[in-house]
């Protein structure tokens, strides 16, 4: 037997490429770890307040698209504020003549049909300052309770200060345009249309002011 020590190659190759394949194999059976969702904002304590209200909700933003909406919506408020509502241009000289000759022609085809189903009637009066003041006053004064005799007056006191207001606007617009015939007519309707209306306001101040009636006798 012989004493010389006896060496054994190993090939580490092969460990290797099993230590490889075990690293492969544990990276395909861990999975990876899923993605952590971002935490979403939350709402604004005034959303989540609108959101809850039940029914009709504000509207804060302006109809329309774009900035030329808003500042379409802005000239006219500044037009309304500044010089009233807003009001289409005036009709041109040349419109207004055409206009007129049409309105004319179309009255006058009215009156022809009138007269053909109605043979005795005459030609219809031009409306003049005279038809409209007068149609004022009497409209002043059947709101007064006028013409109403036999029966319980139907009184229509507010509608009355409309209409003598009404005739006063006229007096102020038409002042230094007017006959002298005509200013005369408009001033005594005015007069006499503001004299009824202090009586019977009047009164109606005095009955507001009576004591109630008493009961019968007898009765509580």
């Amino acid at each position: 037997m012989s004493d010389t020590p006896k060496f054994e190659v190993i090939d580490r190759r092969k460990y290797k490429a099993e230590e490889e394949e075990r690293e492969a194999a544990g990276r395909t059976a861990t999975p990876a770890p899923a993605p952590v969702p971002e935490p979403k904002p939350e709402p604004k304590a005034e959303a989540r307040r609108e959101e809850s209200r039940p029914g009709p909700q504000l509207v804060t933003e302006v109809p329309g698209s774009g900035a030329a909406a808003g500042d379409e919506l802005e000239n006219e408020l500044e037009t309304g504020a500044e010089g009233g509502p807003a009001v289409p241009p005036p009709p041109t000289a040349e419109e207004s003549r055409e206009q007129k000759t049409a309105y004319d022609a179309s009255t006058e085809r009215l009156e022809e049909l009138i007269r053909a189903q109605n043979p005795g009637i005459g030609p219809q009066p031009a409306v003049t300052f005279d038809h409209l003041l007068n149609q004022l006053y009497v409209t002043a004064m059947i709101q007064m309770g006028a013409g109403q005799d036999g029966q319980r007056a139907r009184i229509d006191i507010l509608g009355a200060r409309q209409t003598i207001d009404m005739i006063g606007i006229l007096a102020e617009k038409t002042r230094g345009n007017l006959t002298e015939a005509e200013d005369r007519m408009l001033q005594s309707a005015l007069y006499e249309a503001r004299m009824a209306f202090l009586e019977l306001t009047n009164m109606i101040s005095l009955q507001s002011m009576q004591p109630p009636p008493a009961p019968p006798p007898g009765k509580r």
